[in-house]
């Protein structure tokens, strides 16, 4: 398990000083034989797609959230349906797949961090009001350099707008996960789960620990849980999220049947 740890920060090694080659190799060649660096191409020489890679910088996340919204106007809404929200732990995972007995909606958008979600929050609910809500959202924040505090406040931020709009529905917090790739920032991630958790009862909802059951017997994460990235999870690590994700959402409902006792 260490060996598969000092592999990944080995590749990361080798790719950083590739990176760095090409770097020095593409100044190379933009220097003129006078020393001097040539101009870049105006844009009307540039092919079509160069000019398309973002067509709007302050909207980087567009296409997923137009999908969403397709998504929203293709049929009929999803009633009592199980919302997951978050970033690409929740857009990777096969939802309607892992939960084939529970109506389902997957807001999930890669590299999103807690503003992102927050930043077009209105955009990513469905239809009809859901039954539960599952939200993974805040490693992003921390890898991008976010400091715990500040990423804990967002994911309240977030969850107590949940709770505002969903007053009826079970929301659970999913917490940050550990992983190969990223295991420096464990210590930062256990700070985030840990405030987060205490918060739970006053903001009124659940918290579920998914990330011990990725980590192996020495401690570290278990790599074979994971895809080779280090980052994402394979199917097999979704097989543990779904057990655990599969047995809360059964006691949700369970309580929902349950008859309330005479006043």
């Amino acid at each position: 398990m260490r060996t598969a740890n000092i592999s990944y920060a080995r590749s990361i090694a080798i790719k950083g000083g590739i990176q760095a080659s090409r770097a020095l190799l593409g100044l190379a060649l933009l220097l003129a034989p006078g020393g001097l660096v040539q101009a870049a191409p105006p844009a009307s020489a540039l092919p079509a797609s160069a000019l398309k890679v973002n067509p709007d910088p302050a909207f980087p996340f567009s296409r997923e959230i137009e999908a969403f919204a397709k998504a929203n106007e293709a049929g009929p809404a999803v009633t009592d349906a199980t919302l997951f929200l978050g970033s690409s732990s929740i857009r990777l995972w096969d939802i309607s797949g892992s939960f084939p007995d529970v109506g389902t909606v997957n807001r999930g958008f890669g590299g999103a961090t807690t503003p992102d979600v927050l930043r077009y929050y209105k955009r990513l609910l469905p239809k009809a009001k859901p039954r539960s809500i599952l939200v993974y959202v805040g490693e992003n924040d921390l890898a991008a350099g976010a400091a715990p505090a500040e990423v804990a406040n967002n994911i309240l931020t977030l969850l107590r707008q949940l709770r505002t709009d969903y007053p009826k529905a079970h929301i659970a917090y999913l917490s940050l996960k550990p992983s190969p790739i990223r295991w420096t920032l464990w210590p930062k991630m256990a700070a985030v789960n840990m405030t987060v958790a205490a918060r739970a009862r006053v903001t009124r909802f659940d918290y579920l620990d998914v990330g011990r059951v990725l980590l192996a017997a020495d401690g570290l994460p278990d790599a074979s849980l994971f895809r080779p990235d280090g980052l994402h999870m394979n199917p097999r690590g979704y097989t543990l999220w779904t057990k655990l994700v599969d047995a809360y959402l059964d006691e949700a409902v369970a309580a929902d049947l349950k008859p309330t006792s005479p006043s």
